[in-house]
Formats: C-alpha cells, structure tokens, sequence
C-alpha cells in the first residue's frame, strides 16, 4: 500500500497541471487542504465560502493512524496550499513528499509558535499511579499534535492560517482579517465559557481512551488519564492500576472519542462508579464540542452534587 500511494505521490504534479494556479480555472474556486475538520472550521472563519476546502482525514477516522487512499492524494494535489496540524500521524511523512514533488503548493505547519507538550509517543502518553501513591507517566519524547484542544493555541494555529492565505491571496487581505479578528473574539468567548464553566469543580481529574485532550487539560488544570497504553488496549494489570489511580483521584466522568472501542472505558466505568461519554474532539463544531466537553466535566464534577 506504501508503495502505491508513493506512486501516486509522484505523479501528483503531472496531474495537478490542469488544475491551474492560484486563480484556478475561470469559473472554479481555489482548492485549499486541511487535515482534520476543526481546521476546516477555522479556515471557513477566516476565507468564508471563497474557496473549497478538503478535508484528509474523514469524521470517525483517527488521525494517528490514517492513511490517505490514493484518490485522496490525487485530489490534494489541486490544492493551492496544505495546512498541516504539524505533527499529527502521517503528516511527517507524506508532507515532505508532498513539496519535493509539488513545488507549487504550499505546506503550512499551522503549530508553529506554539508552546508544544512532550512525552508523547504518537499520541500515546499514559499516566498511572503507582503502589507508592506517586504517579508515573510512560513516556517517549514525542510531541502531543492535539493543540486545537485549547482555545489559546488556537488563536495562534488559525493565525498561522490566516497569514497563509493573506500572502497567497493579497487581494483579498482586508476580509481574511476583518474575518480573523471576528473568529479571535468567538475564540475569547470560548474560552471564558470553558473557564466559567469549570470554576466550580470539586475535582478535575478524568479518563480518556484517547490522550487528545492533553493542552485542554493544561489550559484549565485538569489531569487527564487515558486508557491507551503505547498505542494498545491496556492489559488486565494496566487497567487494574489505571482502576487504582482513578479511585484515589476521585474520577466519575470516563470519555471515549467517537469510533474507538468501548468495551475498556464500559469496564473501567464500572469499577469506579463513573459515567461514560462519548466526544468528538474531532468535529467540525470545535467550539460547541469544547464547550460539550467543559460542561459534562463541570456536571459530574460540581460540588454538592
């Protein structure tokens, strides 16, 4: 299958010639690329419907372990510019690929500026609390992607953005930024939501099969738990210990990200009494999703409850 989309990679710029330039074909809009749709939220903030705007990895998919299907690859190779998240799954990969064959395209990495977590091994931290009662988080050096969970790196992610298609497209700059700053004071409002929302919570720790809310977590100090071991289901003794560290927290909110397993995050419920949720982190809605997140974190958690 590497090979093969290898294949396609390489005749990307032969096939991207009659798409165009900038200003595509008369009549046709321009082609943009992003790789999972809460870029394509904020991309549609910023450039309104003046572009179509193509989206890599599908709803429900997990970016960490997609591969796009060679169609897919021949479709991005009609696109004037490709925001990258930076670090996420494929990305590495096939984004240096994709300029050494396309050099009429540009790659935009929309984490630059970004203050990145580490320990993270493609996308697969875990922290447990030990016998001893000190917690100790499995880790490898890698670089968390999963910054489009915090409002505040956001508004550095969607400028990136934003200063892309302003030096791709000048023509059109005063929009782009009069529909920046319009999306700068949603993101504001967002985040003072999320704050509002979790001002009262007895407790801030939960689960999650997934550790895609790491920066989310960072912003609000919260501590998340996840399930994941490694990239793998955990073991009966990693979920015993993960069981463990869990009633010592305190934990009654476990999330599940829609398409992964269920079964781990049921078991692991049930044990320490907690209610089971599925989120989308990766939905097109980014802002109603975190807001979704903070409220479900606020009700389970509220003093006196």
């Amino acid at each position: 299958m590497q090979k093969y989309l290898y294949i396609i990679v390489l005749l990307l710029p032969a096939l991207a010639c009659g798409s165009g330039t900038k200003s595509g074909n008369a009549g046709e809009k321009s082609v943009l690329t992003v790789t999972i749709e809460p870029q394509r939220y904020f991309l549609d903030r910023i450039v309104g419907d003046a572009f179509t705007i193509n989206t890599l990895v599908p709803s429900g998919t997990s970016p960490e372990t997609y591969e796009p299907a060679p169609s897919v690859m021949v479709d991005m190779g009609k696109s004037d510019i490709y925001f990258m998240v930076g670090d996420l799954g494929f990305e590495n990969a096939w984004s240096k690929r994709l300029e050494k064959n396309n050099p009429n395209m540009t790659i935009v990495n929309c984490s630059e500026g970004i203050e990145l977590m580490g320990g993270y091994d493609h996308g697969h931290d875990h922290a447990y609390g030990h016998a001893g009662g000190h917690s100790h988080v499995h880790a490898h050096g890698g670089i968390d992607p999963h910054v489009w969970s915090s409002p505040q790196a956001v508004k550095i992610f969607a400028r990136n953005m934003l200063e892309a298609v302003v030096k791709a497209y000048p023509g059109n700059e005063e929009l782009f930024r009069a529909n920046f700053d319009e999306f700068s004071v949603k993101i504001e409002r967002t985040d003072s939501l999320i704050r509002d929302l979790l001002k009262n919570a007895s407790s801030g720790s939960f689960i999650i099969y997934h550790p895609a809310l790491s920066y989310f977590a960072r912003d609000y100090g919260l501590h998340q738990f996840s399930i994941e071991f490694e990239g793998k289901s955990p073991s009966p003794s990693q979920i015993k210990e993960l069981v463990d560290v869990a009633r010592k927290e305190k934990v009654n909110t476990v999330f599940i990200q829609r398409g992964f397993d269920k079964k781990n995050a049921a078991v692991i419920a049930q044990e320490i009494g907690a209610k089971v949720f599925e989120i989308d982190p990766l939905s097109y809605e980014w802002d109603e999703e975190l807001l979704r997140i903070a409220a479900i974190l606020a009700r389970e958690t509220k003093k006196d409850e």
